[in-house]
């Protein structure tokens, strides 16, 4: 993996070998509003309910305002992840909630454009924030949940080491419902251990 700091804000670019990962800009705006509503039936059943006027121009220069900030603030990471060879929007992942202290432990979220599903760019893209997470922000573990149902989520971290710690009862509202949620989780000390294995 590659690592280059971005001047614009405090998220840096990571880079694999088929996509790379950066910070939202104000000129990937119209990539975003379509490739989101091109997806939208496939990622209403797992998704925060959504509208039209949630793809607005204002809307998403908020949500680059308040991405700039939290990651200054060391809370809060947003990336959208691009193909290295046509530098094409395939989706996005999220590091959120960043605990300090006694915790040292991030939540991981991720969203993927529908014509990109199941072609390995999630997986990768994982793999590209999963060290960046333990050996940049010196973080301790990594959190994630999905659907019960949602096998593709499931298979996208169980590649990346994660394994699975619990059953959340009413866990996150998805698409206007309270839903459960399985929860994975990843520590630095697996996370090491395979780093160690892979290097014999």
């Amino acid at each position: 993996m590659m690592l280059t700091w971005f001047a614009r804000d405090d998220t840096p670019v990571l880079t694999g070998q088929r996509v790379f990962l950066r910070a939202p800009r104000a000129t990937d705006y119209t990539a975003w509003r379509d490739l989101r509503r091109a997806s939208r039936d496939f990622l209403r059943p797992y998704e925060p309910r959504w509208t039209d006027s949630d793809l607005g121009q204002r809307v998403y220069a908020a949500r680059l305002r308040r991405g700039r900030e939290e990651a200054k603030a060391g809370t809060d990471y947003a990336f959208f992840i691009f193909t290295r060879s046509d530098e094409e929007l395939v989706g996005g992942i999220t590091l959120s909630n960043v605990r300090r202290r006694a915790a040292q432990f991030v939540n991981l979220g991720y969203w993927m454009g529908h014509k990109f599903a199941g072609q390995g760019y999630m997986t990768e893209a994982v793999s590209l924030v999963v060290p960046y997470c333990f050996e940049t922000l010196g973080l301790h573990r990594i959190h994630a949940a999905f659907l019960p149902d949602n096998q593709a989520s499931r298979r996208v971290l169980e590649k990346n080491g994660f394994t699975e710690e619990g059953y959340a009862e009413h866990y996150l509202q998805i698409d206007g419902r309270w839903a459960d949620h399985v929860l994975f989780g990843l520590t630095r000390e697996r996370y090491d251990a395979a780093v160690r294995h892979a290097r014999r």
